[in-house]
């Protein structure tokens, strides 16, 4: 008898797990967003709830909920700010022409303006980056706003760090917005506390706030924005670390990023404000400064995606791209885990004629993600996508090639993650210019790259095809 009320509290605690994981999978029956994920979580929650029932309730949405909850909240906050930007770019907005719709679908999905009157210069690799944004950093004069997914407390994260509490000890206004995932320990780094000293205003992007959100780690601010006083912005595939000049372990380090003037420098920092308001519960304390003048010949549309809103705004990009070309799409992206409707469109596109290149890091993070890039390499070769491995170092920069006429660098990767989960940052250039630029660019990674062929898949070992087809199993939650 004195075992039986632990025997009753054990039945308990079973049936109370299996009764929250019948209703996890209602929940993901009725709110994943694809048909591949909501099968494959029913499935597990219903038959191994011990195991699938907490990796749910960490992994399972993609629906950002914390977020949504207060979204009307933070956007109301912001809109006076949004209004000003507006109405500041408002001589400056293109509305498209009708041979070039595809400003049209992407500013509503982005909910910003496309503008004119932008210049664009594009930042091949870690040096000629942070060579350009120190230099933007040192100009200022009466705010900084920064954020990145990853900061060291190394030696580029101390020169940074230096520069910044130099700058709010001068009187500068600086924020510093990371994200909690990706620093987790940012708060005890000796840099952290210089900077808190000297009177920088840091905050993490923390993504587990909100009643339904406490246990998701599902979810990543991957933006790295710099803007000086609204006079200058930085976008693209670099954070903050020694490893992104190439002083890793992994050796070789191959991004891209680029600085704006002009316009589009206001919608980035209202991407910024609005990240500072979830993080921090206030108010980005400057007095904004917008410079409408005129600054060079580019069209730009800053393309914020996050996995709080009701289109998966990423994804749309990328699929809106890919259908528009015509005589080319070029995509270099370190992780490549597309979806149903990504592959298809790709395929589509190489049939029809256009150019379609994809290049993706040959040793790239992680065996997962190895094997799933070779499972969707074999999907697209049949249709006459060209898919090359950078065998430089390793490939980080995000950036697709257009036509001649759109380009895009930002943050978002080709993947399911960036499409449905994380909070990313594009700048869509509208130049013959810069496109150039960008197609040189990308001839020049071409030519450190190996192209896949058929023969490649019959050169693997006899296991490679089912570790191929376990990963692409995964490539949802990837």
């Amino acid at each position: 008898m004195p075992d039986l009320p632990y025997t009753e509290l054990i039945a308990v605690v079973v049936v109370m797990i299996y009764i929250t994981a019948i209703f996890s999978a209602i929940e993901a029956v009725m709110t994943v967003r694809t048909a591949q994920g909501a099968i494959a979580w029913t499935i597990s929650l219903l038959t191994l709830p011990y195991v699938a029932l907490p990796l749910y309730l960490i992994f399972g949405r993609n629906r950002f909920d914390g977020y949504i909850e207060q979204r009307g909240e933070i956007e109301a906050q912001t809109e006076a700010l949004s209004e000003e930007t507006l109405e500041a770019v408002a001589r400056h907005t293109r509305h498209g022409d009708p041979a070039f719709p595809i400003y049209g679908s992407l500013a509503r999905l982005a909910r910003l303006p496309a503008t004119g009157g932008n210049d664009v210069e594009l930042l091949i690799n870690g040096q000629a980056t942070f060579a350009s944004i120190m230099q933007g950093l040192e100009s200022a004069e009466n705010y900084i706003l920064v954020q990145f997914y990853i900061i060291r407390d190394d030696n580029l994260g101390a020169r940074i760090g230096e520069v910044l509490s130099r700058k709010a000890r001068a009187g500068v206004r600086v924020f510093l917005l990371y994200d909690e995932i990706g620093c987790p320990r940012f708060r005890r780094t000796a840099m952290y506390q210089r900077m808190q000293r000297a009177g920088v205003q840091s905050a993490a992007f923390n993504t587990t706030q909100g009643r339904r959100n406490r246990l998701q780690l599902n979810f990543r601010n991957h933006r790295k924005i710099v803007v000086v006083d609204g006079r200058m912005a930085w976008v693209g595939g670099h954070n903050i670390g020694d490893e992104y000049l190439g002083l890793g372990r992994r050796g070789a380090w191959r991004d891209t990023h680029l600085r704006l003037r002009g316009p589009a420098v206001m919608s980035t920092e209202l991407a910024f404000a609005t990240d500072w308001r979830w993080a921090t519960r206030q108010p980005v304390d400057v007095n904004w400064e917008f410079h409408d003048g005129r600054a060079g010949d580019c069209n730009v549309l800053i393309f914020p995606s996050d996995p709080a809103s009701e289109f998966e705004e990423a994804g749309l990009m990328y699929h809106e791209v890919i259908i528009s070309a015509r005589q080319r799409i070029w995509i270099a992206s370190p992780y490549f885990v597309p979806d149903r409707g990504i592959v298809s469109a790709l395929q589509l596109a190489a049939l029809r004629g256009v150019d379609v290149r994809v290049m993706i890091p040959d040793r790239p993070d992680g065996p997962v993600v190895g094997m799933a890039n070779w499972a969707f390499t074999r999907e697209l070769l049949p249709a006459g996508v060209n898919v090359y491995r950078y065998r430089e170092g390793f490939m980080h920069q995000k950036v697709f090639l257009m036509d001649d006429r759109l380009a895009g660098v930002g943050t978002a990767n080709f993947d399911n993650r960036s499409f449905r989960l994380n909070f990313e940052i594009t700048a869509l250039v509208e130049n013959a210019d810069f496109c150039a630029g960008v197609e040189a660019m990308l001839k020049a990674d071409f030519e450190q790259s190996d192209r896949v062929v058929a023969q490649d898949f019959r050169d693997k070992p006899f296991w490679f095809p089912f570790a191929m087809g376990a990963a692409r199993l995964l490539s949802p939650v990837l």
